[in-house]
């Protein structure tokens, strides 16, 4: 590598290998960890679902994660440019899909986050009881002022990380949140499993009922490590193009897969045994769906020995792990911009703030005075969410693959990794990546396609 493009490196990229693990980690660590996956697992068979969701990570998600990280790696850049760079000229479709899913993620992300801050304030201030109030959530989101200044605060506050650089913003940022977010986690998981009744909820959680087994736990699986481990997101393209050369690649994503599947585990045992111990662990509350987190949860945590402390604690840890999501995901606009225009890192970080605004509010305002809008039956935020999830992040990952396997080859891949790495698990990957990725990623899109059809219900 020339001095030149070492120096390249040092300026916008990570310091190494500790600033890349836990930044990566702190992409994939966010609402789908903490959010989603204790829902799935209790809907889909608690202990069945958690060994599915981790065969197929180690596996599927392993393979997925270390072929987009290689060549962002390979070629320095963000998606379009990757693309681009390996010859795809008939496949720039795959480049471009890559780089425009963060950009309509990041609007609802903010709208979420935004709702968490809400929450973390309402623990820590005067009002934490009236969060016990079953329609509370739906008051909430459905008025107009509140919800989108939460929005404008949260999406401000990515922005002023991201336009602090990858170095002295995103990394810094990563280095603070992500241990105070594992910290978090065991705490109050370890309160959660200690109280009276809990342990059966612990049971259902991490022992695996073989009988509670179906397609629909290994679809359900699947989708749920697409979105937490940001595979076919631009993330891995952009972040894996910041990666210093002589950074081991292989450990690096084994360390990033670790912390992913802690989080998310952790994130079963804070809120699963806590649901038996505090509200019976009745089917309809286990499956409560997204509204777990901010209907049946409060109410959980305020019927608890310090209810508000654990409350407050609890959505300041999501609230770390939202933002660390959200400024990748907003980092992937600011690289495709910079890289496109040439613009100044600041231009594009302004105008990524912009396109985050100009959708986060029509998303936000879906609850309330544009409710009446139901793009396939929804919310205008649960249309975006379902698009970029459901459909186009399956596309963007099969293009991936389609690059790999007809245009540039394996070994282009394998040489990027074995450049820094043994590559230990490279029987495994290629087994993966000729055989059965492709098969995977078209049932998630197939599957995802009959479900909002009404063929399939998941």
């Amino acid at each position: 590598m020339s001095g030149k493009s070492r120096k390249t490196v040092a300026v916008k990229g990570f310091s190494g290998k500790m600033g890349y693990v836990l930044a990566v980690a702190g992409s994939a660590v966010g609402l789908g960890n903490i959010w989603r996956f204790p829902y799935l697992a209790a809907k889909y068979g608690g202990g069945i679902f958690l060994l599915t969701y981790l065969v197929l990570a180690i596996t599927f998600g392993f393979t997925l994660i270390m072929t987009e990280t290689a060549l962002g790696r390979k070629t320095g850049k963000s998606p379009i440019g990757a693309f681009k760079e390996l010859g795809a000229k008939k496949m720039m479709f795959g480049g471009w899909i890559n780089a425009i899913i963060p950009m309509l993620i990041v609007p609802y992300y903010c709208v979420i986050g935004g709702w968490v801050l809400k929450y973390f304030f309402s623990f820590a201030g005067s009002s934490a009881a009236n969060l016990q109030e079953d329609t509370y959530f739906t008051n909430f989101v459905s008025e107009t002022g509140e919800p989108v200044f939460w929005l404008f605060i949260f999406a401000i506050a990515v922005f002023i990380i991201i336009i602090m650089g990858v170095e002295k913003g995103i990394e810094r940022l990563s280095k603070i949140l992500m241990p105070l977010l594992v910290v978090m986690a065991i705490g109050i998981a370890i309160y959660s499993v200690t109280r009276p009744g809990a342990m059966e909820g612990v049971k259902y959680y991490i022992i695996p009922d073989f009988s509670r087994f179906s397609i629909n736990t290994v679809v359900a699986a699947m989708g749920q490590m697409f979105y937490s481990l940001s595979i076919g997101m631009g993330i891995l393209y952009t972040y894996g193009s910041y990666m210093r050369k002589d950074i081991d690649m292989e450990s690096s994503i084994r360390q990033v897969e670790i912390v992913d599947s802690l989080i998310a585990f952790l994130a079963g045992l804070m809120i699963i045994p806590a649901v038996f111990a505090f509200a019976g662990g009745s089917p309809e509350t286990l499956e409560a769906g997204p509204s777990l987190m901010f209907i049946t949860m409060p109410k959980v945590f305020l019927s608890m020995p310090m209810g508000r402390v654990i409350g407050m604690v609890f959505f300041l840890l999501v609230f770390s792990a939202a933002i660390t999501s959200a400024v990748s995901l907003m980092e992937c606009g600011v690289a495709t911009f910079g890289e496109l225009t040439k613009w100044s890192r600041k231009k594009s970080s302004v105008v990524m703030l912009g396109i985050t605004l100009l959708l986060g509010i029509p998303c936000s305002l879906g609850f309330g005075v544009w409710s009446f809008i139901k793009p396939i039956g929804g919310s205008i935020l649960d249309f975006f969410d379902f698009i970029t999830n459901s459909i186009m992040m399956p596309i963007a990952a099969i293009c991936t693959m389609v690059l790999v396997m007809k245009v540039c080859g394996f070994k282009t891949v394998i040489d990027e990794i074995e450049a820094s790495s043994k590559f230990k698990r490279k029987k495994i990957y290629l087994f993966m990546a000729k055989y059965l990725v492709i098969i995977f990623l078209g049932v998630i899109l197939v599957s995802s396609i009959l479900q909002a059809l009404g063929f399939m219900k998941l």
